[in-house]
């Protein structure tokens, strides 16, 4: 086990190196095919290579092909061990669905796809690891928390809920990095923390009784880490490049991946605390219940060279009895700021539903890097407290 770990490692920092050569080469290359994008939040407004997320991908892609035959290695050499067929159609589906995101996220970055269709693509690359899911483990029951056995019992069989669980656990991981973004370094940042927890946690479940899943997520994580660290790098602030829909769907499928087949879903939520609260409080704006702009990134202030939180505009009259409640609720709980706009009695601007915009609104103007710096202690503050339920308080809601 230990010295397949090492070639996993040293492929993956050998990742590591590779990314951060070859992708500052290929950056004249995404600008004249015109993927590139405006980086708004500087002054002078640069033009930088977008999607080069899909660089990232390739290369954890390939470093997993490379690494295939080594976690079956004794198999090969002595055949009275038989060949774990299980296992292998398991590896090789999770990097089918890691593909498939991979391809719809570059195809996302090119054609620009609507929300629907954001929303469809995870379900579609997910339908590879559900199947192979039924075929090895068809696993649907859970453990109740102790406070519920009184009304649910010991345990539950979800049955085909479960499935439909799994599917939107895929949904949510791509598109929840794919809405926490929108300063330098945050996308592939919030990815390496997560990550990194995952790595964690897998590390002190191998000593337990399901060590070989969480071996087998630390055969995915450990290069996703690294590739991901290598891409950070180049979009911190000022960034170089940018990471597109193409990384984040890769890193929300990669993780997704790992969390089904690991069967440790639950606790890999608990590493997106803060991808969950920002998705619970963008969701008056993603289902358009208050307006929704394009662009809910903050605004650059010319002047001061500080970010401040961006707004959309709305006139009380246009909005339903629901969107008026949501308004009246976010503003009593100083989640937004509502002002009038110059001397128009009827139109109003409010700050933006994103994490981003309410720590602007707390924490006031910031520097892009400072703002960037903030939010990724936070995440790395967020798993503490994943750390902290999943052990010290776990027994509370479950037997050890």
């Amino acid at each position: 086990m230990w010295a397949v770990l090492v070639v996993n490692i040293v492929l993956s920092i050998t990742g590591y190196c590779v990314i951060l050569n070859v992708v500052p080469k290929l950056k004249d290359m995404f600008v004249k095919a015109h993927l590139s994008g405006v980086d708004l939040n500087k002054k002078n407004k640069p033009e930088i290579p977008e999607a080069t997320g899909v660089i990232t991908s390739c290369i954890f892609l390939i470093i997993m092909f490379i690494f295939i035959p080594f976690p079956f290695s004794k198999h090969f050499f002595d055949k009275e061990w038989g060949f774990p067929h299980q296992e292998f159609v398991q590896f090789m589906a999770a990097l089918l669905s890691i593909c498939c995101m991979v391809l719809l996220g570059f195809a996302d970055d090119v054609l620009n796809l609507k929300w629907r269709h954001k929303l469809l693509l995870p379900t579609v690359a997910s339908l590879p690891l559900l199947m192979v899911y039924y075929t090895n483990f068809n696993s649907t029951t859970i453990i109740i928390p102790k406070p519920l056995r009184f009304l649910l019992g010991h345990d539950l069989d979800l049955s085909a809920l479960y499935y439909l669980y799994m599917g939107m656990l895929a949904v949510f991981c791509t598109n929840a990095i794919n809405i926490y973004a929108g300063v330098n370094g945050l996308e592939a940042g919030q990815s390496i923390v997560i990550a990194a927890s995952l790595i964690m946690f897998n590390i002190i479940e191998l000593n337990g009784d399901c060590w070989a899943n969480h071996l087998f997520s630390l055969y995915f994580m450990i290069p996703f880490f690294f590739t991901s660290f290598a891409l950070y790098h180049l979009n911190k602030y000022p960034a170089s490049v940018f990471v597109g829909d193409t990384f984040c769907y890769f890193s929300g499928m990669t993780v997704a991946v790992v969390a089904i087949l690991g069967h440790f879903s639950k606790t890999a939520l608990l590493f997106f605390i803060p991808q969950i609260a920002n998705f619970i409080f963008s969701l008056p704006q993603l289902f358009h219940i208050l307006p929704c702009p394009r662009h809910r990134l903050p605004r650059l202030n010319r002047d001061t060279g500080f970010l401040d939180p961006s707004v959309f505009q709305f006139k009380e009259k246009s909005l339903n009895s629901l969107g008026c409640l949501v308004l009246k609720v976010y503003r009593m709980l100083g989640l937004i700021k509502v002002e009038r706009i110059d001397n128009d009695e009827e139109l109003f601007q409010a700050t933006n539903c994103t994490l981003i915009n309410l720590a602007l609104k707390f924490a006031g103007p910031s520097h892009e890097k400072n703002l960037a710096t903030g939010l990724l202690v936070l995440q790395v503050v967020c798993s503490g407290l994943a750390f902290v339920i999943r052990y010290p308080l776990a027994s509370l809601f479950y037997d050890r």
